[in-house]
């Protein structure tokens, strides 16, 4: 049976997952107005992997025994306006997600839930790989961002992006 706290705050985080996930799809939204498609498609992705974030959290409560209580999924409150905008976003949305994942580990570590803590050290992990990603994503539109070439070679790159579920074992 699991920590009462540690149950709570995964049942949100599944919100929160879903969430992020609404939050890419409005990013995705803005680039294909733009027409910017390979923007767009990475932000769908990454909308797809939110989900299954919140689907890996939904099904281990389940597996251990706990109620789901799904919540409303907020509108994102996000004004965009410079291309740069959504990646500015992305990565303050994935660090503020890694301190919800840091602080359901904290959490597990205190009550001495060792499962899942074992757990979450995937999620530990993905957060780091996100952030990564994001300061990546940063870095390549200053670069390139500017100059008309460089915004459609990187538009073809993130294009080229494909969705891969993730390989977590419950």
């Amino acid at each position: 049976m699991l920590d009462k706290k540690v149950s709570a705050l995964i049942n949100d985080q599944i919100n929160k997952e879903f969430y992020s996930a609404y939050l890419y799809l409005a990013f995705a939204n803005f680039y294909a107005e733009k027409g910017l498609n390979g923007f767009a498609n990475w932000y769908q992705i990454q909308a797809k992997e939110e989900q299954d974030h919140a689907m890996l959290m939904y099904q281990y409560l389940h597996n251990n025994n706990e109620k789901v209580t799904l919540e409303a999924i907020a509108k994102p409150d996000c004004s965009l306006s410079g291309l740069s905008d959504p990646l500015q976003a992305g990565l303050k949305h994935e660090e503020y997600v890694t301190s919800l994942i840091h602080t359901i580990y904290a959490a597990a570590q205190e009550a001495r839930d060792f499962r899942t803590t074992q757990f979450l050290d995937w999620f530990v992990k993905e957060q780091g790989e996100e952030e990564t990603n994001a300061n990546d994503l940063i870095t390549k539109m200053e670069l390139f961002g500017s100059d008309p070439k460089g915004l459609y070679m990187l538009d073809s790159e993130l294009g080229a992006r494909v969705y891969t579920a993730p390989s977590l074992t419950l």
